[in-house]
């Protein structure tokens, strides 16, 4: 199935049913009064997160999703029917925005999350909630009201612990590929990966985190180079970022230092929350640098790249370094996890 991340929609809610003007007519009761009844609720329309999507492909094409209107009410005391609700299946993780004026209506982010996204019209009142002792016979009543009506944007942002992102051909699907069970495609040409994908690295029998690999990013993606940042929205929800960097890249020419501190502007350019979470540096590829050459490359680069902060180096290929790496990520997270608990139950 075709991975799709973004949609454009329109909504329209039922209109309530009117209510009605009617008297009772029958053999033998003289001046039944009013019996006109009320008009019937419009229909809404909801969004649902399902887990078992992984795509909003169903909306690239139907773009109008309409609710049925509330039936009008009749003489007898007989009110109109509502009108069914509308449910929209969306995938988790899905945030729902209105276009109009940019605010956000839902956050989908757990399984079985539900979100109003078009209120119905509510239903016009019959004659008989106007008789009074002294208007025995009216003829007031009144409309339904129409429904809401709203152009929406469907972002999908995926679920993962930690974030993976570097330059086409660092090693990201690869490494992907070696310490989960995911398998990305992976090839020797850039821009191999064309749609995130996630796996889950198991580092016990009941711990794990998903990694959520992305398609690489190259200088001026801002501008639109590239595959531009269209994929980086599915690092929003993560809690940490792994800059993955070949540190010995085929072209002799290349400067990974220079196109390490580009791919970071570029997340800045994108998103300065983003850029700020907690940021590791990864220099895979370093079974192709001599043994006794690797602590020297290693500095260089870390000179180079002006970083200071943790650093750790692997080879995907061969799997060096990858399980210190999880447990590393690991730790990272369970660590993270308990001092938001604490902070919890301090404010609590």
């Amino acid at each position: 199935m075709k991975f799709v991340d973004e949609a454009i929609i329109e909504v329209h809610a039922g209109k309530g049913g009117d209510g009605v003007a009617s008297f009772r007519r029958e053999k033998y009761v003289p001046r039944g009064g009013p019996d006109g009844g009320d008009g019937g609720r419009g229909g809404s329309l909801y969004a649902n997160a399902d887990r078992n999507l992984n795509t909003l492909i169903d909306y690239r094409y139907a773009r109008i999703h309409r609710a049925r209107d509330g039936e009008s009410g009749r003489g007898a005391d007989q009110y109109g029917k509502s009108a069914s609700d509308v449910e929209l299946r969306v995938p988790v993780g899905t945030v729902v925005t209105d276009l109009e004026t940019g605010e956000v209506v839902a956050d989908l982010d757990r399984d079985g999350a539900r979100a109003l996204l078009a209120r119905g019209g509510t239903g016009g009142l019959g004659n008989l909630h106007f008789k009074s002792s002294v208007n025995r016979a009216p003829r007031q009543f009144t409309r339904g009201t129409t429904g809401e009506r709203r152009r929406l944007k469907l972002e999908l942002r995926l679920l993962a612990d930690v974030g993976l992102f570097g330059m086409p051909n660092a090693g990201k699907s690869t490494l992907i590929r070696a310490v989960s069970a995911a398998r990305p495609k992976v090839a020797d040409y850039p821009f191999t990966t064309l749609t995130p994908s996630l796996g889950v690295v198991r580092a016990d029998v009941n711990r794990s985190f998903v990694l959520a690999d992305i398609p690489g990013l190259i200088e001026g993606a801002a501008e639109g180079a590239g595959l531009g940042h269209q994929f980086l929205r599915h690092l929003s929800r993560t809690r940490l970022l792994l800059h993955l960097v070949d540190i010995a890249p085929p072209d002799p020419d290349a400067d990974p230092a220079r196109d390490a501190r580009a791919i970071t502007q570029e997340l800045k350019k994108y998103d300065v929350a983003l850029y700020r979470k907690p940021r590791w540096l990864i220099l895979n590829q370093i079974d192709k640098i001599p043994a006794g050459e690797r602590e020297r490359a290693v500095q260089r680069f870390l000179r180079n790249f002006r970083w200071r902060g943790k650093t750790l180096i692997i080879s995907a290929l061969t799997g060096e370094g990858c399980r210190e790496l999880v447990f590393a990520v690991m730790k990272y997270l369970e660590q993270e996890s308990g001092a938001r608990d604490g902070v919890r139950r301090r404010r609590r």
